[in-house]
């Protein structure tokens, strides 16, 4: 079975057959199953044996500065995360998530854009991530091409599009009060991290409290049974990217306000950041199955190793290689757990 469904309506009478038949116990496990809480227990005992060899190898990991400096950098990949557990567990992936951050920065600090202030880049950046994630869930859902060619060519196609606006330069944001959020803080907590923490709650609010995030789980557990059951799978799967890409507005506008510039080499390659805490988080690369919270704990998990890397003096290379094996021992204990779930 391709990844796209043929047609949205079907007769009655196969209709209720097919909800008869659909995998429901597939559906409601996915949502929090027992392999989901095995996963977060993990990630949450990583998490305090990285504190711990953090607070072991350096002595000011757990300063103020420290913590709040970790939660930033967290925020960033952790919105994108939202976007893309939505995309995964649809049974789909988006690899264009940095190449949209780039194009939204850029256009939304534009000189012609800065001259409607504030809120007139706010709404260029979420109107261009917003139109770049509808172009690819509309390739990919009414078009029927596969979701990793369409995000590899938007990966290519955006961040060119990125270039070409700004000239290869990085463009400065003259706008008064767009900085502000990056450095307001509220209660010594910056403004960064309530727009990450407001954007989980949201996130998981639609995927586990309303009939669109029993659709996402449905469809990517099974397209056809999703489908035969009266789901609309081609809109389903458009929402989905229309959500990723709203995701990199917010990224975008928050990675923008933080350094002061807009840059098509903004965005680079965490699109795999965002992937491999999915994944580490215990969502399935094959869709039906995962949970926000566990891919907010594995962007914590990644920024703490991170954070602990900077703080040793240790190289880039070595904390990319690091993130490698991190994500190949989750994917061994993912296929691991379902082999136990199906015996």
């Amino acid at each position: 079975m391709t990844e796209q469904s043929q047609t949205d309506t079907v007769p009655a009478s196969e209709s209720r057959s097919a909800t008869a038949e659909a995998p429901r116990t597939r559906i409601a496990r996915g949502r929090f199953s027992d392999g989901n809480q095995r996963q977060i227990l993990g990630l949450l005992a990583v998490l305090g044996i990285l504190i711990a060899v953090g607070s072991f190898t350096t002595d000011n990991f757990f300063e103020v500065s420290n913590l709040v400096l970790l939660l930033s950098q967290a925020s960033i990949i952790g919105v994108l995360s939202i976007g893309m557990t939505f995309v995964i567990i649809s049974g789909g992936i988006d690899l264009s998530v940095g190449a949209i951050i780039a194009l939204a920065s850029v256009w939304a600090t534009t000189g012609a854009t800065q001259e409607f202030g504030l809120w007139g880049m706010l709404f260029t950046a979420v109107v261009v991530a917003g139109v770049c994630g509808l172009i690819n869930g509309v390739l990919i859902a009414y078009g029927g091409l596969v979701s990793l060619i369409v995000t590899i060519a938007g990966l290519a196609s955006y961040r060119g599009m990125a270039t070409l606006i700004s000239g290869g330069q990085p463009q400065v944001v003259r706008v008064d009060g767009f900085g502000a959020i990056a450095t307001t803080e509220f209660l010594g907590i910056p403004l960064l991290v309530y727009m990450f923490a407001t954007t989980v709650v949201l996130g998981w609010l639609l995927l586990n409290r309303t009939t669109f995030g029993r659709h996402v789980f449905a469809v990517g557990g099974n397209a056809e049974a999703a489908r035969l059951a009266g789901i609309d799978v081609r809109r389903t799967r458009t929402i989905v990217f229309v959500l990723s890409g709203l995701c990199c507005a917010i990224a975008a506008i928050m990675l923008t306000a933080r350094t002061a510039t807009g840059a098509s080499t903004h965005g680079n390659l965490y699109e795999l950041d965002a992937i491999a805490a999915v994944i580490l988080g215990g969502t399935l690369l094959s869709g039906g199955r995962g949970t926000l919270i566990g891919s907010i704990l594995g962007v914590v998990v990644f920024t703490t190793v991170n954070n602990i890397f900077v703080l040793n003096n240790l190289s880039t290379p070595i904390q990319q290689i690091a993130k490698g094996v991190i994500i190949v021992i989750a994917v061994l204990l993912q296929r691991r757990a379902n082999k136990e779930s199906a015996g």
